[in-house]
């Protein structure tokens, strides 16, 4: 258990599943990574931010909440963490780590994925998903990992912004990604640990 100024992280079972979902994996997309490709990919990829003349609400758990992992996924080696303050839960995070199958692991016993990170709008920019972050780090480098690996899109600029400020480099684009969101790029961070 780690300890901040205001909040506290702890980890916890991968049963909390119902209680860590009840925070919002919601945001308001303002702002995009533009990917644009020179010479067919053969010239480079180039990003740039755009803001969007018509902003929008991108709802994550709109189509598979958290709870839905373990009927997808064998979640027996996944770890979730939660941040409190006080008896309130505002922010939590779930790593995957050994799990046969999970393409995001590249079949990997040395790589963590950091599955998932949500902190309550009220307590976002106030330490939280650093706090949640850092703990994600400790638990993967304790179980012998080397990196931690995360997901993300292009329509997530904060959190583009936040995996930069954990010390995170941009290990892949995949422009294909999401056939069913055209407008998504997938964005592959990696932590050496």
């Amino acid at each position: 258990m780690s300890q901040t100024t205001n909040f506290i992280v702890s980890e916890e079972s991968i049963s909390a599943l119902p209680e860590y979902s009840r925070i919002p994996m919601a945001l308001e997309v303002t702002d995009v990574l533009e990917v644009s490709v020179e010479s067919e990919g053969l010239g480079g990829i180039r990003m740039s931010e755009r803001r969007l003349d018509a902003p929008y609400i991108k709802d994550y758990d709109a189509v598979d909440g958290p709870t839905h992992w373990p009927a997808v996924f064998d979640t027996s080696n996944w770890q979730l963490f939660a941040a409190r303050f006080g008896d309130k839960r505002v922010g939590g995070a779930a790593l995957a780590f050994d799990t046969s199958g999970l393409i995001m692991l590249e079949g990997r016993k040395d790589l963590a994925v950091l599955w998932d990170i949500r902190v309550s709008p009220d307590y976002q920019r106030h330490g939280v998903g650093t706090a949640l972050f850092l703990a994600a780090e400790n638990w993967s480098r304790a179980r012998g990992c080397r990196e931690l690996k995360i997901e993300t899109q292009n329509i997530n600029v904060p959190a583009c912004r936040f995996y930069l400020k954990q010390g995170c480099v941009l290990g892949g684009i995949n422009r294909f990604a999401y056939r069913e969101f055209p407008d998504e790029v997938q964005l592959l961070w990696y932590k050496d640990l």
